[in-house]
């Protein structure tokens, strides 16, 4: 397999030569660049810059030198930060440059957090003593376990021409091919992130789908990476190695995952990293393994606050597909193994982290129906729409990306048209401490009721799919809102854009409860009036098996009246009475100029700009009455004047 060509997008490489006085850095920088030894060398050097086809990277370096004085200490940290890799330098006739090292340079460059490939360099080499004669390997090994920072390590000669160049080529070759991001140095082993775009790039180039890569597969690969074919004797070639090596990398079809993986650990091993790094940028990676975001359209997320991302029809019957591919035993239940598989091309499994772990309902043995599969989608998708996009590529997405997500119709419009058009509505969850909020949740995911009570900290997710007459199905999103983060939301503006629709649950067997939850629907009230951003709003009467407090029925219906919403919704999270919360939830989003919530203050100004348009209109036809008698005149003073 052919080197690499240069990476897309690296104009440059900047490399910082540091080190003790008098260990060679100067001379080393001067005969890189002059390809000759230096009789007189400034004490400290301008910014040297190496041509492009210097090296087959065919990258510019530009070279900076660095003063060792303590006065300097400043302007050396400086250069170190801006470096894309450092050359550390030592001189081989004074072993105390050597110890150095790992007691202040190698330290310094950790404690200015510069984290960049080190290479380490051993000048002077004609100077050092042939009675002291220790190989470069047993000398560094000690040092590069402590400093796993440390690229390559090498040993020049600037006097005598002995592997200068190679300096700076293995500085370049650090930052362009980079061993971090592929290799685990302890292990000897390719990384999981490298390990599965390989899986990814290996499955793209099966076209057969036989698990193999066939012949005239290896060919087209080699092609569309290195822009050159494989002879016949040089496939056979490539086969042998690695079956020589592991029987099970090579079967009859072609070359295995396992073969195709076990080539490039062995590139990597024998310091060919261009030619795996080559590979995955052909394919879009970028250099933390990830897809680069050229590849990522984010024109198509544009949309105003009051809007939202959903996947297409076209990106959901892919999944179904997806799913179906991989719960193999056709029981309904992606296993958690399974859910891992499904993202095994994916740098990581997005739904390991909040807010997607445990957000959606699981099956008896802890898998995910394809219900609570697709909630997950639809919740990523919400929440971030580039990252489910991402993740819809990495595992295979066929079609053009932009044709598996849509932009909905604003909220705005949604409440004037009086009907909602999404599938996927976004509720928020309001009420004081223990009012039953997150039993509230756990019930929409089928969880069991617990009795003792854990106050939320963090914001949490719930999805899940609701059935509505008709077999309509339509995902619903619960975000509960922790009661002392309700400030905290409500001082953004479009804080309330999101949202479809809002729950205030409150304990009705405790009058405070009820109280603080009324406090906290005039504060969301009020913020929407002002903003611009009104949601329906529901009230949940939450642990409908104790006693109703006194007064319960007369406050709650006063209020739900004066606000002009639905009266409060008794439920019982213990008894599994939910008395259809969960659909009247998705009707009252799916009609969001029913259940709008109107304060004193709102109603004062409706009134106010009533009166003013009123007024406006009163005027308007007084001065519309003066125009048209003025033109009446004139049409009664032209006459006249006609007929004198």
């Amino acid at each position: 397999m052919a080197k690499s060509s240069n990476p897309e997008g690296k104009t440059g490489v900047r490399i910082v030569v540091a080190g003790d006085r008098g260990t060679g850095k100067s001379s080393l920088i001067v005969t890189a660049a002059a390809e000759t030894f230096p009789t007189n060398v400034p004490r400290l050097l301008p910014p040297t810059r190496l041509p492009e086809d210097f090296y087959p990277d065919r990258v510019p370096i530009t070279i900076i030198d660095t003063s060792s004085n303590p006065e300097d200490r400043g302007k050396l940290a400086e250069e170190l930060k801006r470096a894309d890799a450092v050359v550390l330098t030592y001189a081989c006739d004074q072993p105390e440059t050597l110890n150095r090292l790992s007691t202040f340079w190698l330290p310094e460059l950790r404690q200015l957090e510069a984290k960049v490939p080190v290479i380490v360099v051993g000048c002077k080499l004609d100077l050092r003593d042939d009675q002291q004669q220790v190989s470069l390997e047993q000398v560094m090994s000690p040092i590069m376990q402590q400093f796993r920072e440390i690229e390559t390590c090498i040993e020049c000669s600037a006097y005598k021409h002995i592997q200068i160049p190679e300096v700076f080529y293995y500085a370049q070759k650090a930052v362009l091919h980079p061993t971090g991001p592929l290799f685990d140095q302890e292990t000897q082993t390719l990384k999981p992130r490298c390990v599965r775009a390989l899986k990814r790039i290996f499955i793209l180039c099966d076209h057969d789908r036989d698990g193999a890569l066939s012949d005239a597969e290896l060919n087209n690969f080699q092609v569309k990476c290195f822009n050159a074919p494989l002879q016949p004797s040089e496939i056979v070639g490539v086969k042998r190695v690695v079956q020589d090596k592991l029987v099970e990398g090579v079967n009859e079809r072609g070359l295995t995952l396992t073969g195709f993986l076990f080539l490039h650990a062995l590139f990597i091993e024998k310091g060919r990293l261009e030619t795996t790094w080559t590979v995955l940028r052909k394919f879009g990676y970028n250099n933390d393994i990830k897809l680069s975001d050229d590849l990522i359209p984010y024109s198509s997320f544009k949309r105003a606050p009051d809007q939202s991302v959903e996947l297409t029809n076209e990106a959901i019957e892919f999944l179904k597909g997806v799913y179906e591919l991989f719960d193999s035993d056709l029981d309904n239940n992606l296993r958690p193994i399974e859910v891992e598989d499904v993202f095994s091309t994916a740098p990581e499994n997005p739904w390991n982290d909040a807010p997607y772990k445990d957000a959606a309902e699981k099956t008896a043995l802890g898998g995910l129906s394809l219900d609570a599969f697709l909630s997950e989608w639809a919740l990523m998708t919400l929440l971030d729409p580039a990252r489910s996009l991402e993740n819809l590529i990495y595992i295979g997405y066929p079609g053009d990306s932009s044709s598996a997500i849509r932009i909905t119709r604003r909220r705005r419009l949604d409440r004037k048209k009086q009907q909602s058009e999404r599938n996927v509505f976004q509720c928020f969850v309001f009420g004081p401490a223990n009012a039953g909020k997150s039993a509230l949740m756990n019930s929409f995911l089928g969880r069991p009721y617990l009795d003792s009570y854990s106050p939320t900290a963090d914001e949490q997710y719930a999805v899940n799919v609701v059935e509505l007459p008709g077999g309509i199905k339509k995902t619903l999103v619960l975000r509960e809102i922790p009661e002392d983060g309700v400030s905290k939301l409500l001082s953004s503006k479009e804080s309330l854009a999101p949202c479809d629709i809002a729950v205030f649950v409150y304990d009705s067997s405790d009058e405070s409860s009820w109280k603080r939850a009324t406090e906290l629907l005039m504060d969301v009230a009020g913020h929407g009036e002002d903003t611009g951003y009104e949601v329906p709003c529901l009230i949940v009467a939450a642990k409908d098996d104790l006693d109703s407090f006194p007064m319960a029925i007369q406050n709650s219906t006063r209020v739900s009246q004066d606000m002009g919403i639905e009266a409060p919704i008794p439920i019982s999270s213990k008894l599994r009475d939910f008395n259809n919360i969960f659909r009247r939830i998705v009707n009252a989003a799916e009609h969001p100029h029913l259940s709008i919530p109107e304060t004193e203050a709102g109603r004062s100004r409706k009134q106010y700009h009533r009166l003013i348009n009123r007024s406006l209109m009163v005027v308007s036809v007084g001065a519309a009455v003066a125009i048209v008698g003025f033109a009446a005149y004139r049409v009664y003073a032209a006459r006249k004047n006609a007929s004198s």
